[in-house]
């Protein structure tokens, strides 16, 4: 009965958090477009790609297609791919109307994390050729609808905010991907509560590394990607920086159409590499901290299958009113877990069943979490 109570009670904490996390909010699509105004300002767009010849092109036709009314480059920089991209992404770029240019990677220098060494190369080549005012840092999976960067801009410019991020929609078509992707997107809203990460002042800070436009100047107050160079979760540590360091107001939006990921996660497999890679840097590569995330894990998605099963065998075999109580409390908590999941899975257009099956991707996720502590970020990161 106590593992029940607590288990509700955690679930309960969930959906009356002040700052609303369940419900994925805000959304870009939301947001009004942005008026017209007499002056853009010029974006640079960095691109660093590994081993992404088979999307480069489509990503970088997308950025082509843009309807922005300012000057807008882009600039690939190719981090030592073993397969065509630099190829690709040259033969596309040729063919574009906007400015491109693709450039080898130089090697990974010490202290160094791949990703972030490839955007560094990437904005110091955009500083050496143009110096635009604003930056798009943007991954090789990325799809962008024609009115995204005007949309941005716009939208960073309106609010006063020198970072704005957008959680690219992430792809929820096979089994895998409809079981443990909605919950991924459900469990980073309640770590990073967006309403309280884009408040002015806030301690909490969050940004999303598929897409993130940034000033030039807020970057470099910031210390530029070299005060960042060796971080594996790149873009919570560049927010930080530009929000804490640098004191800039920053913002988070979920994206539903405008900023799109085509990066498939055909297996269990691919999404326990993808987590496996960060998580327990995630957690300050702090045992104690491990235990404890893990404990809540355990308690929330665990706790109300443990109640209704010893609730359902007590009162099977006449325990009393305790056990009634257990079985109760058991319900309850997992009635609250498929509410808090309810706005996730409709966003993704998912049914009850997959909110009912909750416990399982949570106990998943903790099982990857765990493996994370165990094996570290091998097997995936840019080294």
């Amino acid at each position: 009965m106590v593992i029940g109570a607590l288990a509700l009670a955690c679930w309960a904490g969930v959906l009356l958090h002040p700052a609303r996390p369940w419900d994925l909010r805000p959304v870009d699509d939301d947001d009004p477009p942005p008026p017209n105004r007499p002056a853009w300002p010029a974006v640079g767009v960095v691109i660093p790609a590994r081993n992404e010849a088979d999307g480069i092109a489509a990503t970088l036709a997308g950025l082509d297609a843009q309807d922005y009314p300012g000057e807008m480059s882009v600039v690939v920089v190719d981090e030592r791919s073993s397969d065509a991209t630099g190829e690709v992404a040259r033969r596309a770029a040729s063919g574009m109307a906007r400015p491109c240019e693709v450039i080898t990677g130089e090697p990974l220098p010490d202290g160094w994390a791949g990703k972030v060494w490839g955007m560094d190369q990437g904005v110091r080549r955009h500083d050496a050729t143009g110096n635009p005012e604003w930056l798009l840092l943007t991954d090789a999976d990325i799809r962008h609808a024609p009115d995204s960067v005007r949309r941005l801009v716009g939208d960073a410019q309106d609010r006063g905010v020198a970072l704005d991020s957008r959680m690219a929609r992430l792809r929820c078509e096979s089994f895998a991907e409809r079981l443990l992707i909605p919950p991924f997107v459900l469990f980073f809203f309640l770590l990073y509560p967006l309403r309280w990460a884009n408040r002015v002042g806030s301690r909490t800070a969050s940004a999303a590394g598929g897409c993130i436009l940034v000033t030039a100047e807020a970057l470099s107050e910031a210390g530029g990607l070299q005060s960042i160079r060796g971080a594996l979760i790149d873009d919570l540590s560049l927010v930080r920086r530009v929000k804490y360091v640098a004191g800039h107001p920053t913002r988070l939006a979920l994206s539903r159409t405008r900023v799109v990921s085509t990066r498939p996660y055909d297996g269990v497999g691919d999404v326990w590499t993808m987590v496996r890679r960060s998580a327990f840097t995630q957690l300050r590569r702090n045992w104690l901290l491990l235990a404890g995330v893990l404990a809540v894990l355990l308690l929330m998605f665990a706790g109300p299958l443990v109640a209704i099963v010893a609730g359902a065998v007590g009162a099977a075999t006449g325990a009393g009113v305790l056990a009634w109580w257990a079985l109760g409390l058991g319900i309850s908590a997992w009635l609250a877990m498929a509410i808090a999941d309810g706005p996730t899975a409709q966003e993704f257009g998912l049914g009850v069943g997959w909110q009912l099956a909750l416990p399982i991707s949570g106990l998943l996720y903790g099982a990857m979490t765990l493996d994370s502590a165990l094996r570290g970020p091998r097997g995936g990161g840019w080294r």
